[in-house]
């Protein structure tokens, strides 16, 4: 297992849509387990693969409240959403907007089927942070962010700081 990089936004490859993993195979559970560590070590709730630069669609979640809870981590490969029911305004963060956190309309409640570690299908009804956080990660998968879901003029504060950013952290 390793700790990967982040993506962080303006990063273009945030942008690209994700392939369909063809098979659930060694290199696509090592991938999923580096990404479970990686999401970890950031920390953070979810992550999705083109956040590592990986186009595939991929995302491990854990939702776990604290550090004496008992893991809740879920791996998600070619997953989709198949139903979304009711309305919610939820605060989200993003491991690739560090420090940004902003109020996103969701479905309040979504159904989503996807494969799992062992390649088998399941189906997975979810509410809650768990549901908030499939939909954000599937975003992901389209290359779209969480920027994309602000109004306008949030989207062009949110640009403009992690531009900022972006450019601090590349000077020696």
């Amino acid at each position: 297992m390793a700790i990967r990089t982040i993506l962080r936004y303006p990063d273009k490859r945030l942008r690209v849509k994700a392939e369909t993993v063809t098979a659930v195979d060694d290199a696509v559970r090592a991938l999923c387990e580096d990404m479970a560590e990686t999401m970890y070590a950031a920390p953070g709730v979810g992550l999705a693969a083109p956040q590592i630069g990986v186009a595939l669609k991929i995302f491990v979640i854990d939702v776990a409240s604290g550090s004496d809870d008992p893991s809740e981590l879920r791996y998600f490969i070619n997953p989709e959403i198949t139903r979304r029911v009711g309305e919610v305004v939820w605060e989200e963060g993003c491991l690739s907007f560090p420090g940004i956190h902003e109020e996103i309309d969701r479905a309040e409640q979504v159904t989503v089927r996807a494969l799992g570690l062992d390649g088998q299908p399941f189906e997975l009804d979810a509410d809650g942070l768990l549901a908030i956080a499939i939909q954000h990660e599937y975003d992901h998968l389209d290359g779209t962010l969480m920027v994309d879901r602000v109004s306008l003029l949030k989207r062009r504060m949110i640009d403009r700081e992690m531009k900022k950013r972006a450019l601090q952290d590349a000077r020696p």
